[in-house]
Formats: structure tokens, sequence, C-alpha cells
């Protein structure tokens, strides 16, 4: 579908939709990829979040989101969505939505030709890109393209891990195909994890090397051609749990941008991604995930100068961007809890009334 016609600065609001608005302690990204956004000063929005849980923070926080729907969770299916899309596009006329949750992407991915029929505007990779970054197939991937990523096995019935252990050896990683990961010492505590990440997110499950280290995490923007728009490296400070960043700082080295542009020539990304690393104490840098989507700390990119969920907007209607170079080194993030004070009527209003 060819880009409208709208230039920058010329008084054209643009209507941006945008998901990942649980703010908590393992946030989404939604309210980073808007303060982000709203930060650009080289065009006007309206934001529309969109919300799976009426106990979002991000749908009450009125200086950064201006009206938020609830949509359908990804289990109901993309027709469900795209007849909440179109009806919530009816109302507010849409120009871009911005989606930021692994889970919700196949979805949105399956009917982006649909959307962009209806005027609402992706900046999304293709499905077999999506796909080629999987948990599920990321080793494959690292071996075909010369990338370092830890040996891994994929267990469907919780006989399949004692053999998966004997192979790869304690430690191990146990992952969800979606999310969360645990570090296990004995068979005992690989079987308990693969049965509560199994209740949560399905099979099959993942059963990773584990590689001892330092943890980086790189957040890239691709253009959809194999060129790279955006590269910044974080090196975690503060460590959740949960195993989120709750503090990091951006760094200089030339090896993690290499490696980022590597990645987005091979998959020919397009939008927003997060390579997880772990770079071993022999100085080897493993790619222990690939997130299709803004990592949380996303509004970090914006402080350091490359203001990646900014131009994604800017590409995603058409303006041509020209890749960052550089980016300010030893920019922090801290990120901490804030109690955010609503009415009750604001919660029966979204959980009612599907709106707010």
């Amino acid at each position: 579908m060819e880009a409208k016609n709208i230039k920058f600065n010329t008084g054209r609001e643009l209507v941006i939709a945008v998901t990942g608005l649980n703010a908590i302690d393992s946030p989404g990204p939604g309210v980073a990829v808007i303060r982000s956004i709203r930060e650009c000063k080289d065009f006007d929005v309206r934001i529309i979040g969109l919300s799976y849980e009426s106990l979002e923070p991000g749908i009450y926080m009125h200086e950064l989101v201006d009206k938020t729907y609830q949509i359908p969770y990804p289990s109901s299916g993309s027709e469900n969505l795209l007849h909440r899309l179109g009806h919530i596009h009816q109302i507010e006329n849409i120009d871009l939505v911005i989606p930021n949750f692994d889970a919700e992407l196949f979805g949105f991915i399956k009917i982006k030709a649909e959307l962009g029929k209806m005027g609402i505007r992706t900046f999304l990779p293709d499905l077999e890109e999506f796909e080629t970054r999987h948990k599920t197939v990321l080793y494959k991937f690292g071996k075909k393209h010369h990338m370092m990523v830890p040996e891994d096995r994929l267990i469907n019935q919780i006989s399949e891990l004692s053999k998966a252990a004997d192979e790869l050896e304690f430690p191990l990683v146990i992952k969800g195909k979606y999310y969360d990961a645990t570090i296990v010492n004995t068979k005992e505590e690989a079987q308990k994890a693969f049965y509560k990440l199994q209740s949560k997110w399905g099979l099959p499950i993942i059963a990773q090397k584990f590689i001892n280290g330092t943890e980086i995490n790189i957040a890239v923007l691709g253009d959809g051609k194999g060129n790279t728009i955006s590269v910044i490296p974080m090196r975690k400070l503060f460590i959740t749990d949960k195993g989120k960043a709750w503090a990091g700082i951006t760094i200089e080295d030339t090896s993690y941008i290499e490696l980022a542009h590597k990645f987005i020539k091979a998959t020919k990304w397009r939008g927003g991604c997060e390579l997880e690393i772990m770079q071993s104490n022999d100085g080897t840098a493993y790619i222990m995930e690939v997130n299709p989507r803004f990592p949380a700390w996303i509004y970090l990119t914006a402080a350091a100068g490359q203001n990646q969920p900014a131009a994604l907007v800017k590409m995603a209607i058409g303006e041509t961007v020209v890749p960052f170079k550089e980016y300010e080194v030893g920019k922090m993030f801290i990120r901490y809890s804030w109690d955010l004070i609503t009415d009750v009527s604001e919660f029966q209003k979204i959980s009612g009334e599907g709106e707010l």
C-alpha cells in the first residue's frame, strides 16, 4: 500500500495505536515507546492505547495516552483482532499501530495486509522473518549464519528432559516459548520449571546450555531491506529476580554493533528488535534470544541520541531515515516504581465499556 502524503511540521496529527501498557515489575515496552514518540518534535501525535487487562498502568497515564481501547487476547484469533481494530479505526482514524508483545505479533503480522487496506500502517517483519529468530529455531539460525548461539533442545514431553540434561549438562536454562527463563541445577528443578512454563506458555519448552558471563542487550532497528538504521548496546547494571534489567548503561563496543548489522542483513528485519547477548568469560558473544519488538528500556535509545520508535514512525509513513552513526556512551537508565492514583470510575469504564 502506498504511504499517505504526510509531511512533518504541517500540523497534521498522526494517530498512533500502541500496545504493551503494562508498566509493572516485568514491564511491557508500550509506555517507553510512547515516551520516545512524544519526545520527537518532528510530528504531532494522538496516542491510542490498546490494552488487554483493566489494570495496565499505561491506561491511566493520561499525559501519555489520549484514549485506550481493550482488544481481544491473542488466543482469540486474528479475525477477532482485525474486527476490533476496524471498529477502533472507524472512531479514531488510526495511521499506524505498533504492537509490543511477542505473543501478539503473529496475529498482527497475519492481518497487516488487511490493516493496510483500511489505511492502518504497520512496520513489522514478514512471517518468515519473524519465525526465523524464534527461540525454537535460533540455534539452527546461528549455525547457518555463523553466529554463536548456545546449543539447545526442544522438549515436548517430560521424558525428554532427562536426556537433554545429560547431553547439555547442568546448569541449564529452561525457557518458555514466549517468555520466562529459569536456571536449574538438578533434574528435579528442571522438571519443576518444565511444568510451570508448560502451564503458562504451552509446548515446546526449550532447554538451553548455560553460558556464564556478562549480560548485554542490543536495541536494533532495521528498514526491511537489510539495512540497520540504529544500534544501541546496553549493559545491565541491575537485574530483577525475573531477569529483567532494572538499570543499564549504554556502552561502546564495535563487536556488538557489527553483530547487530550481521543479524539485520541476514534477516532483512523490518522494525525494532532486541538481541539478548551473553558475553562469556572468554570474550565470545552468544545470542541468547532475539526479541521481535522494542525492549522495555527503549526510551534509553532516545536519551542516547538515536530515537528508535520515532525513526520507526517516520519509516512507516514513507519518510527516508538516514542510519544513525553516533550515540552517547555512558547514558544510564534506572527504573523505579511510582504509585499512580486514579478513580474507580475510570477502572469501571475500561472494564465495562472496553474504552477509556
